[in-house]
């Protein structure tokens, strides 16, 4: 009886979401094989594709929580690489990553995360999102402008030659962002891991090759 009344006094957004949850075979998956989230599997698909998850790597993670990346990243690079988690909310401890709480708008982010590196990453990650209003243009333009400001800041950590993989929403705003990372990468695309839901307007940027145009390295 519980349950029912539980789900009566949930908003129609809200018992959709537990819905799809309960019947998503990466959710049971990631219960399964211990993982934080079901994101884990977007990252592992992307990584076992396009290979952006090197050995002895340093890694950056933003907004990690609650840690599917991390997770998939320090599997990946090993104990030779570094993964440096980083979120505004809470993360608990988890083997092979460091986290800092630190929003990585904040001007100080870029070094202190180079520091903590012991110098620049060779991969930023960002599988942020904002918090859905409900209303497609706005929540499009909310992630949107996440994913940019995520951009600005692989610019400043990023070794030459790194990549970037950020969450972008379908709508058009992403082809201009598209354009600009085609002049600091050497490859710019479009992915969408097949963990990624079908009927999701999801999709990630995957940039390789990165290249200081017009800086000095």
């Amino acid at each position: 009886m519980k349950h029912l009344k539980d789900q009566k006094s949930r908003t129609l957004s809200s018992r959709t979401w537990l819905e799809r949850q309960i019947s998503d075979p990466y959710v049971a998956r990631a219960k399964r094989e211990g993982f934080r989230s079901r994101a884990a599997y977007k990252l592992a698909e992307l990584d076992d594709k396009y290979r952006v998850l090197k050995a002895g790597a340093r890694v950056v993670d933003l907004g990690a929580a609650p840690g599917g990346w991390s997770e998939i990243a320090a599997q990946r690079i090993g104990a030779k690489g570094r993964v440096i988690a980083l979120d505004i909310l809470e993360f608990k401890p988890m083997l092979g990553v460091e986290f800092i709480k630190l929003d990585f708008l904040d001007n100080t982010a870029p070094e202190r995360l180079k520091a903590m590196l012991g110098g620049k990453a060779d991969v930023v990650l960002s599988d942020m999102a904002a918090n859905a209003t409900g209303h497609r243009k706005t929540d499009h333009l909310r992630i949107m402008a996440l994913a940019e400001a995520a951009v600005a800041f692989a610019r400043e950590v990023l070794a030459e030659g790194g990549s970037f993989l950020c969450k972008v929403l379908q709508g058009g705003t992403e082809s201009v962002l598209l354009a600009e990372l085609k002049r600091d990468f050497e490859s710019v695309r479009h992915v969408k891991p097949p963990a990624s839901r079908s009927d999701s307007a999801e999709l990630y940027l995957l940039a390789r090759g990165f290249r200081r145009v017009g800086k000095q390295p």
